[in-house]
């Protein structure tokens, strides 16, 4: 197990690499086992596989969720190299350690063991390793739009790193550009045009002002509000015709995402009154709804049970959950792995917890479908 997990890290799943040889790591480790899958690929290098070990279907089955990418590695130095998959003191260290190749080696490992146990099964146990989750969920959009490939299933497990902790809720996404636009000028003669930033410091000053409105979640609380990239000018002495920022909003279950875009519009609207000369827009970059599962429903108390967890919680992240969550089954997220190491340089993952994860996925499996 520890050395498939490191294979999974040194194959570098960014959105530059793709994912297609993490899918092929997965494929040859279920292969070791009889278990077959199917890689779907498309651009070359990005790729979906789904697994399945069939039974006698007397049961519905239970689909595990992973998503096979990783953010970049970033500018800020790492103690080891960050797809080495470096061993030390008891963890792996790297890019994935913990969102999430920890799980997929959990999960993977699970399966191949339950595989090989001999265990009469009831229901299918079903594995999707998706494409894109850190930017666009390309992998979980294609799954979920061919239901004929999908059978029955009783409930869905996402594996990301909740430290075991039963997620039944978390916030959704919505990624915004806001433009500005201006009129290219040299800079020596500034008057002559339209500077695009000078625009967008009249969008930041009524940004920093506003309230996206809400109504206060019973489990998530707050909504947020970040604006995270800007971008604007190509020479210093070019008065800059274009600016553009990226705003991260996380949403709750009430929220309506196309109120939050026109509130948008409707500041834009208002300096458009008040300037001629300023011109913007807003586009939505990212758009995922919150994820809210009954926790009191049979499939989360069973799931609970068979963890050993007393009561469920909700966290402020989000997964491609929400994608799931249209198929009209449960939808929780449960794995190994510390959340506050996500993204994060010298990122890693204690084996402990991928080999406990092993066993609770283990009695997951063999609850609902044994």
């Amino acid at each position: 197990m520890k050395e498939f997990l490191r294979r999974l890290i040194q194959a570098e799943t960014t959105a530059l690499k793709g994912e297609l040889a993490a899918a092929q790591t997965i494929a040859a480790e279920l292969e070791r086992s009889g278990i077959e899958s199917r890689i779907e690929t498309w651009d070359q290098t990005r790729a979906n596989i789904v697994a399945r070990v069939r039974s006698t279907r007397r049961k519905k089955a239970l689909l595990f969720v992973c998503h096979l990418d990783v953010v970049g590695p970033g500018e800020a130095p790492w103690t080891h190299p960050p797809f080495a998959a470096v061993e030390s003191d008891g963890k792996i260290y790297g890019r994935g350690a913990a969102d999430m190749k920890g799980c997929i080696a959990a999960v993977v490992t699970a399966i191949r063991r339950v595989a090989e146990s001999g265990a009469q099964l009831q229901g299918d146990v079903m594995l999707l390793g998706a494409a894109g989750e850190e930017t666009d969920s390309c992998g979980a959009r294609r799954f979920v739009g061919n239901p004929s490939a999908i059978p029955e299933l009783s409930g869905i497990v996402v594996t990301e790193p909740t430290e075991f902790d039963v997620v039944n809720a978390h916030r959704g996404l919505l990624w915004l550009e806001v433009a500005t636009e201006g009129k290219a000028a040299h800079g020596s003669t500034p008057h002559l045009g339209v500077n695009a930033i000078t625009s967008m410091k009249s969008v930041l000053d009524e940004l920093e002002r506003y309230r996206i409105p809400f109504e206060p979640h019973r489990l998530l609380g707050r909504c947020s509000m970040s604006i995270n990239k800007i971008a604007g000018g190509q020479a210093i002495n070019v008065v800059p015709d274009k600016c553009s920022i990226a705003v991260d909003i996380r949403t709750l279950p009430s929220q309506n995402h196309n109120d939050i875009v026109a509130g948008f519009e409707k500041i834009l609207a208002k300096l458009r009154q008040g300037s001629s000369q300023f011109a913007a827009e807003v586009s939505i970059i990212r758009d995922v709804q919150a994820l809210e599962t009954d926790g009191s429903c049979d499939f989360v108390r069973d799931f609970c049970s068979a963890v050993g967890r007393s009561r469920t919680k909700a966290v402020g992240f989000t997964t491609d959950g929400p994608y799931f969550a249209s198929l009209g089954v449960p939808v929780v997220v449960f794995g190994p792995g510390k959340s506050e190491l996500c993204h994060k340089p010298d990122e890693y993952i204690d084996l402990a917890d991928v080999e406990k994860g092993v066993e609770l996925y283990k009695n997951i499996i063999l609850r609902f479908l044994a």
